[in-house]
């Protein structure tokens, strides 16, 4: 049986674990950060590829409970005009809608279930370097040990090490220009049906929030911020100036969105938002990276966790199924290299979309009602090729797909 070293615990991790130990693969995985690491404030929207794509290797039932139902969106200019409701794909066979639910607990769910099948989860193992051999490859950690494996997969996120040593000239992440914040409060009434998310395209900020099934607002903003700010930077900025600061771009639109900012309780926390057009290298040897670590998506797209899941549940079906691991990596890459960045690049036109000046947006306020109508709506065309996307679990993967 042939081991992999699983580098990150995020989404693509754990669930590229679990389709490995199913396709009859020894995984481990190695987390860099100590375990419950996450990022507390933020939540994701699961569309309904990402549930299916789990349930290919029975592992969907690990969300069970968590979060909530949210089939729509209602998208509505800083006028608070509404421009069109929007689907999130059609519901699968039994019903099965999109799911929004906290960041923190769906790594929590993957990573237990993964565990719950026998996987180890090795934490604080932040990859440094590897050696590779003829039979294998050595993982090198900061804190001196090493894991020797069959294959190593690189599911770490945006700033992956394993894509570095993949390729060193691998092009770097780009900043959108504008900025991420999330939070959960309890307010007044809003005008908004549980299950639907509002999105509003404020005058100075997109806006963006929810209902759950308790009363709790669920939120997000994303303030402009033309020039990429570090992690330094923001940190120091601190809660109190992003309360002030979302306070100030919200108030000249009419709408909820200042008092929800304002009854939200915790501290609020800025995250710059990236994507990766393009990763030329994804595999070299005996290595690959899956996820954000080869096709990071703005949030705009919704897809990222989703996008990580397909990846995961096909890697394992081209490893299975091919000869040898480099006719693997080669058979997975065709599988998805053009679905992804496909994403990624409607991912990049939303959030494009989302800070304009007066002109473009007044245009942009014009056409949205059709373009949702025809392309995102529940009777036009719809955006299937991106949330219908499904995986047949036994089906076997050609050798020139």
């Amino acid at each position: 049986m042939k081991s992999v070293a699983v580098v990150g615990a995020g989404v693509a991790g754990p669930t590229v674990a679990m389709a490995l130990q199913r396709a009859g693969f020894e995984p481990s995985i190695h987390e860099s950060h100590a375990r419950g690491a996450d990022d507390v404030g933020a939540f994701v929207i699961l569309h309904v590829n990402g549930i299916d794509a789990l349930r290919a290797i029975d592992a969907d039932t690990c969300l069970d409970g968590l979060g909530f139902d949210t089939p729509r969106m209602r998208f509505r200019s800083g006028t608070g005009r509404s421009l069109g409701v929007a689907g999130t794909g059609m519901p699968l066979a039994d019903g099965t809608v999109g799911r929004t639910l906290r960041r923190t607990d769906l790594y929590s769910a993957l990573r237990d279930e993964a565990i719950r099948r026998g996987i180890p989860v090795e934490y604080g193992r932040r990859l440094v370097g590897v050696s590779s051999r003829k039979t294998g490859v050595v993982a090198e950690f900061a804190d001196g040990t090493t894991h020797e494996s069959d294959l190593l997969v690189g599911a770490d996120g945006i700033r992956s090490t394993v894509r570095a040593l993949i390729d060193p000239a691998a092009p770097p992440s780009r900043y959108v220009p504008n900025l991420y914040i999330s939070g959960y409060a309890r307010t007044g009434a809003v005008d908004a049906t549980p299950g639907e998310y509002q999105m509003v395209f404020g005058r100075k900020c997109f806006f963006g929030y929810t209902v759950a099934p308790d009363g709790e607002i669920w939120w997000f903003a994303n303030p402009p911020y033309p020039n990429e700010p570090s992690p330094r930077e923001l940190r120091e900025l601190g809660s109190a100036h992003w309360r002030a600061r979302l306070a100030d771009l919200l108030r000249v639109d009419p709408g909820p969105a200042r008092r929800i900012v304002e009854a939200t309780r915790h501290d609020l926390a800025a995250w710059p938002v990236y994507d990766i057009p393009t990763v030329p290298h994804w595999h070299r040897d005996r290595m690959i990276v899956i996820g954000d670590a080869a096709h990071a998506t703005s949030p705009a797209a919704g897809q990222g966790a989703s996008m990580a899941i397909e990846d995961a549940v096909e890697l394992a079906r081209c490893l299975r199924d091919a000869p040898g691991h480099q006719q693997a990596f080669a058979a997975y890459e065709k599988l998805r290299r053009e679905r992804v960045e496909r994403v990624v690049a409607t991912g990049a036109k939303w959030s494009n979309s989302k800070t304009v000046g007066p002109v473009t947006r007044m245009i942009r306020d014009a056409v949205m009602p059709f373009m949702i109508k025809h392309y995102a709506g529940d009777g036009g065309a719809s955006l299937g090729w991106m949330h219908h996307h499904h995986i047949v679990w036994d089906e076997r993967v050609p050798a020139r797909p």
